[in-house]
């Protein structure tokens, strides 16, 4: 064994969640004979003493806010060990790679099927090779014991009560190639499944820790549905009290809608998709593969089957109009769906990072603007200020409402209030939702990406 203090993985955020992009790589590398040391700075303070003492710190960056606190973290490596090898590695790694290596805020980048990348690199310091990798990999059981308690991370909250929550991935990448999503630069529209057995192996350490939820941190759980199925009749065999919760696309789920009840019969709670709009030309330019039909009849079909569905979205576009954005929220009321919607979602604005597929469609180009290198996304502008404005509004309600931790539907009054007199339109009564109402299962954390 080499010294555990030689490598570093370092996790930055990752939605609440126990790191799985940080116990899938100590697990590669104890395979190899390392063991790494572990921090996740989204749960626990800078170590410095573990970064003087290692020779490659990796810092993983699944999402934009990752790379941000990576960003920040990695100048802090530098300051407390300048020698240090900094590998970023993540999809966010790839698609930022330029601004990182050359600015020094990395020496090496990785992506995609990069563990065993990641385990060379460790073995030998010098050239790391091509950035992305997409071979398939010999997945060992991901290595959890040197990270923080699951108590540490989301909960989920049912029926007045919290239970602990575990993650696991069943696969990685996507078959498809919505021009918005990260993941299809990278993966080209490649998905890569996991053994069931590496799978249910690794519930059963976090269901030993306490874990009596399981989130499929899949992008798209429904990519190999055989294989989901598997795994979900697997993991109710064993553990028939445990409940899940999955992300799936709504033609995914409008195509596999004979299996949607037998999945709630395994433990399925709800189920994510990333609706994104109503309006289906926006809808087109993102290539999502569904409508504003395909959208209401999925929200028909989950709620048949007994699941209940947790639409995201992407509020803010530069083809979003007021009459729009208001129209959604009515949408949102009329659906049921305030107490399925994180406040945090009627702010979000579309993220365009480099190597976006976004960057190749005319329509989003004429709206695009300059690169910021160190904010890791293009600025664009809505041809209506009053779009922009109302955005920036949302954005502010919504973060002192998070502050107060109060009930998502004060906050949705408080949106729809904003966008009425954006619109110079009267305020719409109260969603008039009881504070003591029934609410669908749900995590603790907010959404964000």
């Amino acid at each position: 064994m080499t010294d555990p203090g030689e490598i570093l993985l370092v996790a930055c955020y990752e939605l609440g969640h126990q790191p799985l992009s940080v116990a899938w790589p100590a697990a590669f590398l104890e395979r190899a004979g390392f063991r790494p040391a572990v921090m996740d700075l989204s749960v626990e303070p800078f170590d410095a003493d573990k970064v003087r003492r290692a020779r490659l710190v990796a810092v993983a960056v699944p999402m934009h806010t990752a790379l941000r606190l990576g960003v920040a973290a990695a100048a802090r490596v530098r300051a407390a060990n300048p020698d240090a090898h900094i590998c970023f590695y993540g999809l966010y790694a790839a698609l930022n790679a330029e601004y990182l290596t050359s600015q020094g805020h990395a020496d090496s980048v990785l992506a995609g099927e990069l563990e065993d990348a990641l385990v060379a690199l460790a073995r030998r310091l010098a050239d790391p090779g091509p950035r992305v990798r997409l071979a398939r990999l010999d997945f060992p059981v991901p290595a959890r014991a040197a990270l923080p308690a699951l108590k540490k991370y989301a909960h989920l909250d049912r029926e007045g009560a919290s239970h602990l929550v575990g993650y696991v991935e069943a696969s990685r990448g996507c078959k498809h190639g919505c021009r918005h999503c990260p993941i299809p630069p990278v993966y080209g529209r490649r998905f890569f499944v996991v053994p069931p057995e590496v799978v249910l192996a690794d519930v059963r350490q976090q269901v030993t820790a306490g874990a009596a939820h399981v989130t499929f941190g899949d992008p798209d759980f429904l990519n190999g549905p055989r294989h989901a199925l598997a795994v979900a009749r697997a993991l109710h065999a064993e553990f028939p009290a445990l409940t899940f919760d999955f992300t799936a696309k709504i033609e995914h789920l409008l195509r596999e809608r004979a299996h949607l009840a037998e999945l709630a019969a395994l433990g399925a709670l709800f189920v994510v998709s990333a609706a994104e709009s109503l309006d289906d030309a926006v809808l087109a330019i993102l290539d999502k593969g569904h409508t504003r039909a395909d959208i209401e009849t999925a929200l028909a079909v989950t709620r048949a089957a007994g699941l209940s569905l947790r639409p995201t979205w992407v509020a803010f576009t530069p083809w979003t109009t007021l009459a729009g954005y208001r129209a959604w929220l009515d949408f949102i009321a009329t659906e049921g769906l305030v107490d399925a919607t994180d406040p945090v979602q009627y702010a979000l604005r579309l993220l365009v990072p480099p190597g976006s597929w976004l960057l190749q469609e005319p329509a989003m180009r004429r709206h695009l603007g300059r690169l910021v290198p160190d904010g890791f996304h293009y600025e664009w502008t809505h041809p209506d200020p009053r779009v922009d404005a109302l955005q920036a509004d949302v954005a502010a309600v919504v973060a002192a409402g998070a502050d107060r931790r109060e009930d998502a539907a004060l906050g949705f009054d408080r949106v729809r209030a904003l966008v009425a007199a954006a619109a110079g339109a009267p305020a719409p009564a109260s969603v008039g939702l009881a504070p003591d109402r029934r609410r669908p299962p749900r995590l603790s954390e907010p959404w964000f990406c």
